[in-house]
């Protein structure tokens, strides 16, 4: 069964300027690594060898990255270079065709760091028959992320954003299987982003898979500081 990839790379990253003025929020080092090489590293570990990276601000050097990665990798990198930013789903409609000819689309947000098993979450979605699967992780801020409820089966039976009350700390990792399916079907809501858009409308027929190890989102020079310290034990 064959397996491609989206990498969602397009911020702007406001909240890490004056670094982002200059770099692409996707190329931040971390430990001295571009934020994507972590996750070409995880897609080849995958065995997942097609990858579509949405670009917008400063896209030059993510092509010259790209053209690296095609050169010395087993990841083909293809670009999908956005003038205006589409959002999340948007990409998913302007690139309706990158999920024909395969039985599953990852999506990533590429603005995070983690050690998630992209084979092993892979294989999670294809055990059961929704058409959807969500990465969750275990927050500490359950009132600042999207947070879903499970049932026994794991089947996402709520999913709110930022709640006022939150119901689990099982928090949105930003990471998605979706069947071809219902990548055409997301692409044909012409939405714009997941969390609010798409999400609700899978609510009651996607499943969740929580994910134990570290992720975090790199948005902030607080949470880039931490990255820092976090990854020489991690990625070694």
């Amino acid at each position: 069964m064959s397996t491609r990839a989206l990498l969602l790379a397009g911020g702007l990253g406001t909240r890490l300027r004056p670094i982002t003025e200059t770099v692409p929020k996707c190329l931040v080092p971390v430990g001295g690594r571009p934020m994507l090489d972590y996750w070409v590293d995880a897609l080849e570990q995958a065995d997942i060898s097609e990858a579509l990276i949405n670009t917008h601000h400063i896209p030059g050097p993510v092509r010259t990255y790209m053209d690296s990665v095609n050169k010395t990798r087993n990841v083909t990198l293809t670009e999908a270079f956005e003038p205006e930013l589409l959002g999340s789903a948007g990409t998913v409609t302007a690139n309706r065709a990158f999920g024909d000819g395969v039985n599953q689309i990852v999506v990533i947000y590429a603005d995070n760091l983690s050690d998630m098993d992209l084979g092993a979450l892979v294989d999670f979605h294809r055990a059961h028959s929704d058409p959807m699967t969500m990465a969750l992780f275990h927050t500490p801020y359950p009132s600042k992320c999207g947070i879903a409820a499970l049932d026994d089966e794991n089947l996402i039976t709520e999913f709110v954003e930022k709640p006022e009350q939150p119901k689990s700390d099982l928090a949105n990792a930003g990471i998605y299987v979706l069947d071809a399916e219902a990548w055409r079907e997301i692409a044909d809501m012409g939405a714009f982003d997941f969390g609010f858009d798409v999400i609700p409308a899978f609510v009651g027929r996607m499943r969740g898979y929580t994910h134990t190890g570290y992720h975090r989102d790199i948005g902030t020079h607080e949470s880039l500081a931490q990255a820092e310290a976090d990854v020489a034990g991690l990625f070694t």
